[in-house]
């Protein structure tokens, strides 16, 4: 499924990666098939329409507090609100048009054949009137919970739903932080080291080939892939970071750089426990990494780190969407980690972090 369009990322020539393969098929199931009276039942809607009635309490929450206190903060406001608009029209995407709850004024709903139409200029009130949101903490509040509930059916929905849940509950966090909450996620560590319900995989000192985008591709064969993806991008991530801490005076920025630093190697070492687990090695570092770009200087060392950690971001929203359903929290996680540090070292926070616009697949390269 491809989201609304919407600005494409920085550009991702990043260390050696191969991009992993994007879940970019409709969430939808409604298909007609040879010999049916009509569409199939598409197994994802209870879990899209409980998402979308959580959107939308968040726009009434948004237009409860653009119309009272929050007026004066519109300029903050409105971009916001306009995502989580983007958000619902995603997840509303390939719906039958009867089963969408209606939308609120503002709120941009599918057009002809599905396709989400382009939000309206301008606020209306609330559909929803009486959300008790007063604040931009409380509205704060409520993005961080509309996030942990999207996170809760990441194990009932197909890949490319999850992905999107991920991705639109990373966007929600980020939410919340620009409207000042700066409350540290509680997550779970990194990842399990024997995890519940793992697929199994045949031992092998390589990582898999790549999955096939058919219906028979082997589940294990994609999830131990995916990890070894991870894995090499943390590889990646770490050495990178070792230059972001090269160009940074010893201050605040240096001491985030460690900070992420560490956390990298955390999140390197859950792979590694993982992936063995799995009964295959775990891909090891390369020697070196080509960097996109020069780092020269302080600035040089601060877009790097944006850069390393966008990039991150969608290597996790595609693992969500490759591995088995018990472990797709974990990457959500990684994701969410990702976007919100890519936000410190000032990247933009797009609508959906970790679903870009088709770019081309970096280079790998040797020191």
């Amino acid at each position: 499924m491809q989201p609304p369009s919407r600005r494409t990322f920085l550009a991702l020539g990043l260390l050696a990666l191969t991009a992993l393969t994007a879940c970019t098929g409709s969430h939808g199931g409604n298909d007609a098939t040879p010999g049916n009276r009509g569409p199939l039942p598409n197994p994802d809607e209870p879990v899209i329409l409980r998402s979308i009635a959580a959107t939308d309490t968040l726009l009434a929450g948004y237009d409860a507090l653009l119309a009272g206190p929050g007026g004066a903060q519109a300029a903050v406001l409105q971009p916001l609100r306009a995502e989580v608009a983007q958000h619902r029209a995603a997840l509303a995407y390939g719906l039958p048009a009867a089963s969408i709850p209606p939308a609120s004024p503002a709120t941009p709903s599918a057009g002809p054949g599905g396709t989400p139409s382009a939000p309206p200029s301008g606020t209306a009130s609330g559909a929803a009137s009486g959300t008790p949101v007063g604040t931009p903490a409380a509205l704060a509040a409520l993005e961080r919970q509309t996030a942990q509930a999207r996170l809760t059916d990441l194990a009932a929905a197909r890949p490319p739903l999850a992905r999107l849940l991920a991705s639109v509950a990373a966007s929600d966090v980020l939410h919340a932080v620009a409207l000042g909450d700066t409350t540290p996620p509680v997550a779970p560590p990194p990842a399990a080291t024997t995890p519940t319900e793992a697929p199994t995989a045949p031992p092998s000192d390589q990582p898999t080939a790549p999955p096939s985008a058919g219906p028979s591709a082997d589940p294990a064969a994609a999830a131990v892939t995916a990890l070894q993806g991870a894995l090499g991008a943390e590889h990646a991530a770490i050495y990178g970071y070792g230059v972001v801490g090269a160009r940074l005076p010893e201050d605040q920025q240096r001491t985030d750089a460690r900070t992420a630093y560490a956390a990298h190697e955390a999140r390197r070492d859950a792979w590694q426990r993982l992936i063995g687990s799995l009964g295959a090695t775990p891909a090891a570092a390369a020697g070196g990494y080509q960097l996109p770009f020069a780092v020269t200087d302080a600035a040089g060392a601060t877009k790097l780190a944006a850069h390393l950690e966008t990039r991150l971001t969608t290597v996790y929203a595609d693992l969500v969407a490759a591995v088995p359903g018990p472990q797709r929290g974990t990457a959500a996680d990684a994701l969410r980690d990702s976007a919100l540090r890519a936000h410190r070292w000032g990247a933009a926070d797009p609508a959906f972090p970790g679903i870009p616009e088709p770019l081309p697949t970096p280079t790998a390269t040797t020191p």
